[in-house]
């Protein structure tokens, strides 16, 4: 039990925990940066949203599909299925004792990808710009999984 406790007082831990909730952060505001473009465009996805609006008729011509709304959605839900698996993940990758070093440069990198990408992906860049931050991301928790495995498994 002292063990698990030391670990959670190591600087590993301690840097997990910022970058870790630096990228749940950020995918938390995706989801208020997918109501802004909702909002701003008048795009809604199910009709009672729209209960505002008066007519039926003109409720209904709000329940629409936009390019830029399924932008931003598409988005959020990259970040969902790669900030997740980072949590989880980077936690037992702190768990297993890293060098700071190597740590800060697993979480550093990933925070930065994420963060590259979201821009690519929104501001719509050109590829390989968005293909590559997700690879880098993606590379850098299968890294850690690795890391994770040698040392649980002793593989």
């Amino acid at each position: 039990m002292a063990e698990v406790v030391h670990m959670i007082d190591s600087e590993v831990f301690l840097a997990f925990s910022t970058y870790a909730t630096i990228v749940v952060l950020k995918m938390m505001l995706m989801s208020l940066m997918t109501s802004y473009f909702r909002l701003t465009k008048q795009v809604f996805s199910n009709l009672e949203d729209t209960s505002l609006v008066k007519t039926t008729e003109d409720r209904k011509k709000l329940v629409r599909v936009d390019s830029d709304v399924e932008r931003v959605r598409r988005c959020h839900l990259n970040d969902l299925e790669n900030i997740v698996p980072f949590v989880v993940i980077g936690l037992l990758y702190a768990l297993t004792g890293p060098d700071l070093s190597t740590a800060l440069l697993h979480f550093r990198v990933f925070v930065g990808s994420r963060f590259i990408h979201t821009v690519a992906y929104v501001m719509a860049l050109p590829q390989p710009t968005r293909g590559l931050a997700f690879g880098v991301g993606l590379f850098t928790t299968f890294s850690m999984a690795y890391r994770v495995l040698t040392t649980a498994l002793f593989l």
